[in-house]
């Protein structure tokens, strides 16, 4: 998908990130995961079976040595679980670059953009590359990024909302003042979503319910797939400008006027 970002240590190519819960199965979490091609994918530690004597866990289908595995700390409401969250995750899983969250509110799933930066902090002098899942406020992307983070990741709108990019505003400036990448996080609901977030010149795209809650995830990840694509491809190309009022497409010098 265009040209590679690096991520902590690592380079990446595809700017398709996604998620692993919500889906019917395993299977269907890895075929969607391989339609979408990406390289990288979200875990929950707090809701992973690591245990192999209770069944089935995702590492028997999604390949460490194929993809990143990202950990994160979904469903932690303060700082000391989220870092203890992160640091099971690297005991566990051998993995020291995480996807932050430090969730504010039940009911609409608004990160704590206070509990979220102390808690970057805490994790990024314990070595850690940190992705910290954020509102989209430039300020707090600005103080993340300060501490040390190795990404933003703003939302477009509410967790499994499906909205699209709500303040494409907001994430033009938090872009115009970012020299780390700008991966936006949560809301998006299709295909034309990624497309919008991708022509803005974000870096990556990271989502989990526009897939795995479509009819057909396999489909929608490929659909989400070349949605990307183009919509980086329309960023690197430089589009138009906007006009109020039209320009010929053909030109009008030498053209006889009766």
């Amino acid at each position: 998908m265009g040209s590679t970002y690096e991520l902590g240590r690592k380079t990446f190519t595809s700017r398709l990130i996604v998620g692993s819960g919500k889906y019917k199965s395993f299977e269907e979490t890895k075929l969607a995961t391989e339609a979408g091609g990406a390289e990288i994918i979200t875990v929950a530690v707090r809701r992973m079976n690591l245990d192999a004597s209770k069944g089935e866990s995702l590492l028997d289908f999604i390949d460490p040595k194929k993809y990143t595995i990202l950990p994160n700390s979904a469903g932690c409401y303060t700082v000391d679980d989220a870092v203890l969250t992160c640091r099971l995750a690297r005991e566990l899983l051998g993995a020291d670059m995480i996807k932050l969250e430090v969730i504010g509110d039940e009911k609409t799933l608004f990160p704590d953009n206070e509990k979220t930066l102390e808690a970057a902090k805490i994790l990024v002098a314990d070595g850690f590359t940190v992705l910290p899942y954020c509102i989209d406020d430039p300020i707090v992307c600005k103080k993340l990024e300060d501490a040390g983070c190795a990404a933003v990741m703003p939302l477009a709108a509410p967790i499994g909302s499906g909205l699209g990019i709500r303040n494409p505003y907001n994430i033009r400036i938090i872009l115009e003042h970012a020299s780390v990448p700008v991966i936006v996080d949560a809301g998006v609901g299709t295909a034309s979503d990624a497309s919008v977030v991708m022509e803005l010149g974000c870096t990556a795209v990271l989502m989990n319910s526009a897939i795995a809650g479509a009819a057909d995830p396999i489909k929608m990840a490929g659909a989400m797939k070349r949605a990307v694509e183009a919509g980086r491809m329309a960023y690197e190309a430089g589009r138009i400008p906007k006009k109020l009022y039209a320009t010929a497409s053909s030109p009008l010098e030498g053209v006889a006027r009766v």
